[in-house]
């Protein structure tokens, strides 16, 4: 399911919101709500524009957190939850220096026709992270859109992309979970590995990531995986070094389909994680080793049977 990507002036009046919109969790899920509502009940264009590469990445490449969702996931998490037309902007070193007003006349009002903006009770945005939810109000008496509010909290829990990498990097998807409002997913492309999974009866999936993706602390975790025909499958995850093999390497993705037979080569899955079972660690010897793989391979089966995909909109 793809969105319509609108790169010129979009033809419709609008209800928008602008962000990044990494990860799509339940406090965006909130703001989309209300942007779709809005728009069906003002037979308007749902909207959103998003940006690309990620700000963070063009002010402050070093220190830019690692991304959630790569572009095309987020585009089609977008269209699932009923978005009509996205605008991906480009952001570079002179969207940077954009003062919120100009950002406002340029985009939102020049280019989307904008009736209605809704926006998140924290946003900041423009040259130096001047523009709020005050001077959007101020712009939008001026230019004659309205803007409505959406609050990022569910409870005492504030609902952002900061609290998902956090949760993810220590590891604790299911805490990842209760923000996303699904599992954390990474995807990847499948790439040939060095075949020590094979030769020791645990064949497993290289994943190749793209720049700057968030990886969930390293561990052994139970997984449902979908591969590009949509099915999905039970899968056990090692993220981390191989420590019983090698003293030092390349922290990899790895992923094993035990009640899977056939090429995966080339092929992009989604790998869903629904539980941490373990740390990384090195055995006494190779057969403890293969013993507890035996062991979370029977947990992971066991976990992805009360794994329900369709329960969120946004895995399908």
């Amino acid at each position: 399911m793809r969105v319509s990507q609108v790169d010129a002036t979009f033809e419709r009046p609008s209800v928008v919101a602008f962000g990044v919109f990494d990860g799509l969790h339940l406090g965006h899920q909130a703001l989309i709500a209300h942007v779709t509502d809005l728009a069906q009940r003002h037979d308007a264009a749902a909207s959103i524009v998003t940006f690309d590469p990620h700000p963070a990445l063009v002010l402050s490449s070093e220190s830019a957190p690692p991304l959630i969702a790569t572009l095309d996931q987020r585009l089609e998490g977008l269209a699932r939850l009923g978005i009509d037309q996205v605008g991906v902007l480009e952001f570079d070193e002179a969207s940077a220096r954009e003062s919120a007003e100009a950002f406002v006349e340029r985009v939102l009002v020049g280019r989307l026709g904008v009736a209605d903006l809704v926006i998140g009770d924290d946003v900041h945005f423009g040259r130096d992270r001047q523009g709020d939810a005050a001077l959007l109000r101020r712009e939008g008496e001026r230019w004659g859109f309205r803007v409505h509010t959406s609050p990022t909290y569910g409870g005492e829990v504030r609902f952002s992309s900061t609290a998902v990498r956090h949760a993810v990097r220590d590891g604790d998807v299911t805490r990842a979970a209760a923000v996303l409002g699904r599992p954390f997913v990474l995807r990847g492309h499948v790439v040939h590995g060095d075949g020590r999974g094979g030769e020791i009866g645990f064949p497993t999936a290289n994943l190749s990531l793209g720049d700057h993706q968030l990886l969930p602390g390293q561990g052994i975790y139970a997984a449902g995986v979908q591969l590009d025909d949509g099915s999905w499958r039970a899968g056990a995850v090692s993220v981390g070094t191989r420590p019983q093999f090698y003293d030092e390497a390349e922290v990899l993705v790895e992923v094993h389909l035990p009640d899977f037979a056939g090429d995966l080569y080339g092929r992009v899955l989604d790998v869903a994680f629904l539980e941490r079972l373990r740390g990384e660690q090195r055995f006494a010897s190779l057969e403890d080793l293969l013993a507890q793989m035996d062991r979370d391979v029977d947990r992971s089966r066991d976990i992805f049977q009360t794994f329900t995909p369709s329960s969120s909109v946004l895995l399908g």
